[in-house]
């Protein structure tokens, strides 16, 4: 089995209750794709993101080369706010590990876009 190369895990449980444990969060309100080898994989924790997520245009609705180029965009902008105390701690606490010379395929990067765009609707943030 090969080494995981990319995890994304975004606790971003907002709100009175923050500082829930991963324990405390709703089955359904997680989204996690990975490949057979475990190669690449993105895990969301995001109430509500997973019922969103099934009222979005399907995979090939944008293509890959778009995915890939907003996300890059989206993740050094995103981590950028990781660092600077400017930005509230509920909403970016983790940095993102997106590796842009890495090919992540269509199904990893659809789902990073897609809660790019979740994120930015729902908290009224612009990337």
């Amino acid at each position: 089995m090969k080494a995981l190369l990319f995890t994304l895990s975004l606790l971003l449980l907002l709100g009175c209750e923050s500082t829930k444990t991963v324990t405390d969060v709703n089955p359904d309100d997680v989204v996690r794709i990975a490949n057979d080898e475990i190669e690449y994989e993105i895990i969301i924790i995001e109430p509500g993101f997973n019922s969103w997520l099934l009222s979005q245009p399907g995979k090939g609705y944008h293509g890959l080369e778009y995915l890939e180029n907003q996300n890059r965009r989206k993740v050094l902008e995103y981590n950028r706010r990781v660092f600077d105390m400017n930005y509230p701690r509920n909403l970016y606490q983790q940095e993102i590990n997106y590796d842009p010379s890495v090919s992540y395929g269509l199904e990893v990067n659809y789902l990073l876009y897609n809660y790019f765009v979740y994120f930015e609707k729902t908290y009224k943030q612009k990337l």
